[in-house]
């Protein structure tokens, strides 16, 4: 059954939801208020590839209980149709005192696994649409209200625009700002200037857009200049992730206007003017098929800098220079 993000927690009969859509910060959301909250001991996480790597390991866990589980939260991320016939499976056993949740990105019509979901009476499929300003502006404005911070609209807009329309980007930066706050009456510009970087770090945008503008002498030249961190790799992926999703739809969408100017005048989130030029330069360098394909080899590559996080750094860095010299035929 389709049910929209809202209707959830009129929805808690069902132990069966498939989350999909670009809008991570707001699944995230969902889960931590509607789920994870209810559980202390039995949350279990897997990666999709994990599960299909070890199926007998994942029913054993699955049917088994501990002495101190009454129920478990299974989430499964970057679920596709290659677990489909698996999760029927899991839907057929109905195990008493499981809630699975399948977090996935983007489903087409056709996929078979949003296709299950849909059209079973049991199960949950949810989808979750990217945030535009005016709902940001929204959630940012009751954020304040009920911490009884005193701020301007024109402080709530500039939050808004350096989250670049990622809800969890957005959560972060005003959990940030709260903490900064419990001392003051007042927040200021300058303040917000200060705190709030998270997704307007010039740095690691300016990387990854020369790196998606083919210009490996800049690209070289930010990685040398940039003292990066292990940690600081997760932001650099997952910015190369958000910049290469946009880049997709962007091309795929002039392959069908043939109008450069007016696919980046109409698209949405709105590319800010000073973004315009570099973004033409990104097009012309990949076509819709390329930028798919770097899509999941950007999601393998953020696997395995969690795998082996010591290594994070040269990892990513020649990925990135990689994907920078690539020719694109």
């Amino acid at each position: 059954m389709i049910v929209k993000s809202f209707e959830i927690k009129n929805k808690k009969d069902s132990n069966f939801f498939l989350f999909y859509g670009e809008n991570q910060g707001y699944k995230n959301q969902v889960i931590n208020e509607e789920f994870k909250k209810k559980y202390t001991e039995g949350i279990y996480h897997y990666e999709e590839n994990e599960i299909l790597n070890n199926k007998e390991r994942f029913f054993t866990n699955l049917l088994s209980k501990s002495f101190f589980e009454n129920e478990k939260l299974i989430l499964v991320d970057r679920a596709t149709d290659k677990i489909k016939e698996l999760v029927e499976e899991i839907i057929e056993k109905n195990v008493d005192g499981v809630i699975l949740i399948l977090n996935s990105n983007s489903l087409e019509k056709k996929s078979k696994l949003r296709s299950l979901f849909e059209r079973s009476k049991i199960a949950v499929c949810v989808p979750f649409y990217e945030d535009n300003n005016q709902t940001l502006s929204s959630i940012s404005g009751q954020f304040f209200r009920d911490n009884k911070i005193s701020i301007s609209q024109q402080i709530i807009n500039l939050i808004v625009s350096r989250c670049r329309g990622d809800r969890q980007n957005l959560n972060s930066e005003l959990e940030k700002i709260k903490s900064y706050s419990q001392n003051k009456n007042k927040v200021e510009l300058q303040d917000i200037l200060k705190l709030t970087n998270l997704a307007e770090n010039y740095s690691v945008s300016e990387l990854i857009d020369s790196c998606l503008s083919k210009n490996k002498k800049k690209t070289i030249n930010v990685l040398n200049e940039n003292n990066y961190s292990p940690e600081d790799c997760v932001l650099i992926v997952r910015t190369f992730l958000m910049k290469t999703k946009r880049l997709a739809k962007l091309c795929k969408e002039q392959f069908r206007v043939k109008n450069l100017d007016a696919v980046i005048t109409a698209f949405k989130p709105p590319i800010f003017w000073k973004d315009k030029e570099i973004v033409k330069q990104q097009i012309s360098s990949w076509s819709y098929n390329q930028a798919e394909v770097l899509i999941y080899e950007i999601n393998e590559i953020e696997l395995l800098i969690k795998k082996f996080p010591h290594n994070s750094i040269n990892i990513l860095s020649n990925f990135i220079i990689d994907k920078t010299s690539s020719i694109n035929n």
